[in-house]
């Protein structure tokens, strides 16, 4: 019998590619439209990627890569991970020295953060088998907000379909950029902010040590 979580996850990391996919065509109006927008393309990037990406995989993640950077909020969420070691009253408790420090940490943690997601996202996307995938009503969505949480159920074997949220928030030119996702009732932000913590506690503070060790794990049972 397949893990369960395991199949749920290689769905999200298909939908979390959907998602990007269909961002060119959906540049304008609102968060649930950018998503409804990929859901017709998500099987031609499969196909696609299948051509080359076991015999390159390094192009594959690059290709992937060149198409999640203008939709994710990459930065955002790192931030979030690093948690309580980043947050804007700390940066601001800091001299300048202590402050350029941070901010290189950052700057670091979100490269690796990226490349982890985008390398374990695109794996799982080559391994996504197929499953329907509807939208809910976008009802909850109001105009002129910044943030929206688009609410998806994804039909597999299961009995009960899975329910995703992508949690969505404008950047300062108004596009819509995917912020976090909860996968059922898993907070995916959470999940990785408990990692850092613990690894953080472990290395006694040395955020450098955290960053240089830090992998991008897959949900376990």
């Amino acid at each position: 019998m397949k893990n369960p979580v395991r199949t749920l996850w290689s769905t999200i990391a298909t939908l979390f590619m959907l998602l990007v996919v269909g961002a060119a065509q959906a540049d304008e109006g609102s968060a649930h439209a950018l998503v409804k927008a990929a859901t017709d393309e998500v099987m031609a990037v499969v196909r696609d990627a299948e051509d080359y990406a076991e015999e390159d995989p390094e192009r594959y993640y690059s290709e992937v890569m060149a198409v999640l950077d203008p939709v994710v909020d990459f930065r955002g969420f790192a931030r979030g991970v690093m948690g309580p070691y980043a947050t804007r009253d700390r940066y601001r408790s800091l001299d300048e020295a202590g402050r350029e420090k941070l901010r290189g940490q950052l700057d670091k943690f979100t490269e690796v953060m990226r490349d982890g997601l985008v390398r374990t996202y695109s794996k799982g996307l080559l391994a996504f088998g197929g499953s329907r995938i509807e939208l809910t009503d976008e009802g909850d969505e109001a105009a002129g907000e910044r943030r929206a949480t688009v609410r998806q159920l994804i039909y597999s074997e299961q009995t009960e379909p899975y329910v995703v949220l992508y949690q969505m928030g404008k950047d300062r030119s108004g596009a819509w950029k995917l912020r976090n996702m909860i996968i059922e009732s898993v907070n995916l932000g959470e999940v990785y902010r408990s990692q850092f913590e613990a690894s953080a506690r472990r290395l006694e503070g040395d955020l450098d040590a955290v960053i240089d060790s830090w992998t991008v794990q897959e949900l376990e049972t």
